[in-house]
């Protein structure tokens, strides 16, 4: 890897997972882009993409905010020829964009809720191709590299419906099947499994509903959280051995000797709920 600071893109930076991640990079010395739609408070209630950057610089690092639409492929495609021609390289990126509405967690069927809900395939799984594809130009002309996707164990067991679900599996597939194309290339891609996390968002919940998620108020990860795993992968020499596989973030933290912001390991899914993530075959077909 290059002796300068490592140069990370975290999509999906403004709120959330996203956020926390971006900063935990940002501890450890990286300069992050950070990507979303809002930049400034006065386009939305919620977090934005400078202040994400803010936290960044704040943790030791040096956080950059780019307005993106990750639906939109020329705008990314815009942001990686930023990115190439400001940094010469790129060292890891993490898809973690994704068009989350609140119709998500209300009651219904799929067909009762809004047809919207759709879009996490779109800004979800299609968008982390196409940044995974702009990514791969880079780091495979470089020889190194990290892509890294954001999923859950619903990837496995059903979880807020059939878009969710299909998001979740669909980013395993994305970095197993690309860690056949990518090996021998020097570049990885894994898929992490996160825990309920304490954002913005699952806190709203469990304060407007105690009943239903009260439960996860004690088995709560910081966004931050899988930042620590996303760096500690990253430096891993043997990361190969990982590529293509979907890893549980919680497990990572036993492999690498690293805990949440509490001093604690969170627990494994596969303690939790008795799920794992599923194993790809080794044929392939070309």
């Amino acid at each position: 890897m290059s002796t300068d600071a490592p140069v990370a893109l975290v999509t999906g930076a403004s709120r959330g997972a996203g956020r926390g991640i971006a900063r935990a990079l940002g501890s450890h010395g990286c300069k992050v882009y950070v990507t979303g739609r809002s930049i400034s408070r006065s386009e939305t209630k919620n977090g934005t993409i400078q202040a994400t950057a803010d936290e960044v610089t704040a943790a030791g690092g040096r956080g950059i905010a780019v307005q993106c639409d990750h639906g939109d492929g020329e705008a990314v495609a815009a942001l990686f020829a930023q990115i190439e021609h400001d940094e010469g390289r790129l060292d890891i990126l993490v898809n973690n964009a994704c068009a989350i509405q609140d119709a998500l967690t209300e009651p219904g069927t799929f067909w009762e809720k809004p047809i919207s809900l759709g879009r996490m395939i779109d800004v979800g799984v299609k968008s982390s191709y196409e940044a995974s594809w702009h990514a791969a130009q880079i780091m495979v002309r470089q020889g190194s590299g990290l892509i890294a996707f954001t999923s859950a164990p619903g990837a496995v067991h059903y979880c807020l419906g059939p878009a969710y679900g299909a998001h979740k599996a669909g980013l395993d597939k994305l970095a197993a099947d690309m860690a056949v194309d990518l090996d021998g290339t020097g570049v990885s891609a894994v898929s992490i499994w996160m825990g309920a996390l304490a954002t913005e968002r699952l806190l709203g919940m469990i304060e407007a509903d105690p009943v239903k998620y009260g439960h996860l108020a004690d088995a709560l990860e910081t966004p931050d959280f899988t930042g620590h795993a996303i760096w500690a992968l990253f430096n891993d020499p043997e990361l190969k051995q990982l590529s293509g596989q979907a890893v549980i973030g919680a497990e990572m933290a036993t492999r690498y000797g690293f805990t949440d912001a509490n001093g604690k390991i969170p627990s494994s899914a596969r303690d939790t709920h008795k799920v794992a993530p599923r194993e790809n075959y080794k044929i392939i077909v070309r």
